[in-house]
């Protein structure tokens, strides 16, 4: 396979080559300002909690990670990494959807079709690091990913057609349900509970894993298929990471790196969490909805469009390009 003309960032390659971090001290130790686009102790901000954890027990008289706090007590998710590029943070845990403001092809990390080593190898991940660091932001990598989105809701549906019903979005999968005939409103993930228990909203979107216990009383139902890949990324401020030294950088990579080898979908370990998760809503009282073979067609097909759609629409330049990289083909 020819690689493409962007290469895999020098720090990564060492790290992965070698399968460890360093650990000589080279420098003073740096701490750097951390922060979550989830609430601190929720589902899904725990990855990046462990993410700092694990660098502060292995980067200790190198680099070390000062957790600020989370979303949305400090702050919008929406504008966390926003304002880690303008210097607010150093280093920010988040998933792609809340950062789509800072990069419009953002939504390729949650539509990829390959494996991330893959996406390394041919230099899909080394395009995306380009157009970040033209916004002043270093693209670590994946450290987590909670399997794919699905659409929960409060009341059947008998196949892919969403007309009537209300639901809670967020910029994943908005343009899929509106396409679908949704009605469609944001608000914070604090703000589910509430909004389907005064039935505001039907259903909203969210991973299989990584999913608040509390929900439950809510939510009768699950779809599947599910959707797109729940992928969380570790990102850090391009100027910030150029100050550090070689080894806080590969203590960081290495960190991150390890981790993203061991989430993917199709691994056993992901599997056997998914499949835990299943019988975990099942035991709460969920039911899954399950369509026939042409309607789970349009369903996923829906999905793969609206959201390709929508990236090419806002970046017509770099869309068709990231589209080649990171799917499989039509």
């Amino acid at each position: 396979m020819k690689l493409h003309k962007f290469a895999v960032p020098a720090v990564a390659a060492v790290a992965l080559a070698a399968g460890a971090v360093p650990t000589a001290v080279s420098a003073a130790e740096v701490t750097l300002r951390g922060a979550s686009c989830f609430p601190i102790g929720a589902p899904p901000g725990r990855p990046f909690e462990a993410v700092a954890k694990e660098i502060n027990a292995k980067g200790k008289g190198v680099v070390q990670v000062k957790m600020l706090g989370g979303a949305p007590a400090i702050g919008s998710p929406f504008t966390m990494t926003q304002r880690m590029a303008k210097g607010a943070y150093d280093i920010v845990g988040c998933t792609e959807a809340y950062f789509g403001n800072v990069l419009p092809e953002a939504p390729v990390l949650r539509l990829q079709e390959k494996s991330f080593a893959e996406l390394r190898k041919n230099g899909a991940v080394a395009y995306v690091q380009k157009l970040l660091n033209a916004k002043g932001i270093q693209y670590v990598g994946r450290h987590h990913d909670f399997g794919k989105f699905h659409l929960y809701l409060s009341k059947p549906i008998a196949g892919p057609d969403l007309k009537g019903l209300h639901l809670r979005v967020a910029p994943v999968y908005t343009a899929f349900f509106k396409k679908l005939g949704a009605t469609v409103q944001r608000a914070a993930m604090p703000q589910i509970y509430t909004l389907m228990e005064n039935g505001t909203v039907q259903g909203y979107g969210w991973p299989l894993r990584g999913y608040p216990p509390p929900w439950h009383k809510v939510t009768k139902y699950r779809v599947d298929p599910g959707f797109y890949n729940s992928s969380l990324h570790t990102l850090l401020n391009l100027r910030k990471w150029k100050s550090l030294s070689k080894a806080a950088q590969g203590v960081i990579t290495g960190v991150v790196l390890a981790r993203e080898g061991r989430v993917e979908g199709t691994s056993e370990t992901a599997q056997a969490l998914n499949k835990k998760q299943r019988a975990w809503h099942a035991k709460g009282g969920m039911k899954t909805i399950t369509f026939n073979a042409a309607d789970t067609k349009k369903w996923s097909d829906a999905a793969r469009d609206a959201a390709w759609d929508e990236v090419i629409q806002r970046s017509p330049e770099h869309g068709p390009k990231l589209k080649a990289l990171f799917t499989s083909g039509s």
